[in-house]
């Protein structure tokens, strides 16, 4: 269960072994651009408080490269954010307005509104040949209540040769729905155990399409509930596009060999990148 106390014991313990003090740790903090006082770190490591603010949520980011720790080590262990402004104002829209009814008729989703985005990271490959690879998702999840056990994946795409999908970590597949007339996958990823309230899982699945993979000039999430997170990573092996739009703003991007999207507290709606060679 990640909770307060888990993570001041993890950061405790971070601090300790890379033997730096707090006052040590505000500079490197403060070089990196990020302002965070010596009082404030103690409250985090003793769980006084805990990081909530877009800007200590990205000092998190910063402690974890400066003291030395896996990426996402500290920040995993916050669980879900306290509800608060936006986050209780907004009524989900159901599942069938962003995803093709027919395909969810058969998935147990009832416990999607049940499960709090923590962090959702994408990493997407394109070929040489400008065609789309292969899709890789991580997703951290927090319950809200008891019970949640799965969650459901959805893809929609114009080509009539739909991917294969591999359970990576913490999961299966359970019910899978393939319609290749419509271009539509729908599965059920069975977490490895039920999930209580306030518990946390970190779950990924991947998606391979068969050759000849479809010609690539787009990715994009959509997101039916807020995430804390969300991370996009598209990684082009040959040459990178002539130019790329951000769609979640409409802005250009610089074209490069890996396009990157970090966004915190993102809201309904959708996100990703679209280009032309």
């Amino acid at each position: 269960m990640a909770n307060v106390d888990e993570f001041a014991e993890a950061l405790r313990s971070a601090i300790t072994n890379r033997g730096l003090g707090l006052e040590r740790l505000r500079e490197h903090l403060s070089q990196h651009g990020v302002s965070v006082s010596p009082t404030t770190l103690s409250g985090w490591q003793t769980g006084r408080s805990r990081p909530e603010r877009k800007k200590s949520l990205q000092a998190v980011v910063h402690l974890e490269h400066i003291l030395r720790v896996p990426p996402g080590h500290l920040s995993e262990l916050l669980g879900p954010p306290r509800p608060r402004g936006r986050w209780l104002r907004r009524a989900p829209a159901p599942m069938s307005a962003f995803w093709p009814e027919h395909a969810l008729e058969d998935m147990e989703t009832r416990w999607d509104d049940q499960l709090i985005r923590v962090s959702q990271q994408d990493f997407v490959t394109i070929g040489a040949d400008r065609t789309a690879r292969s899709f890789r998702s991580r997703q951290v999840l927090s319950a809200s209540m008891n019970g949640p056990d799965r969650w459901v994946v959805v893809m929609h795409t114009e080509s009539r040769a739909l991917p294969s999908l591999r359970a990576l970590k913490n999961c299966e597949i359970g019910r899978l729905v393939e319609d290749e007339t419509r271009g539509v996958l729908a599965a059920e990823l069975l977490f490895d155990r039920v999930l209580g309230k306030g518990e946390s899982i970190v779950i990924e699945h991947e998606l391979v399409n068969p050759p000849p993979c479809p010609h690539a000039t787009r990715y994009e999430r959509e997101f039916r509930l807020p995430a804390r997170e969300y991370v996009l990573e598209v990684t082009f092996s040959g040459a990178p596009p002539a130019s790329v739009t951000q769609l979640a703003d409409g802005t250009a991007v610089a074209p490069s060999q890996t396009l990157l999207d970090v966004a915190l507290d993102v809201q309904p709606g959708i996100r990703g990148f679209r280009w032309s060679w």
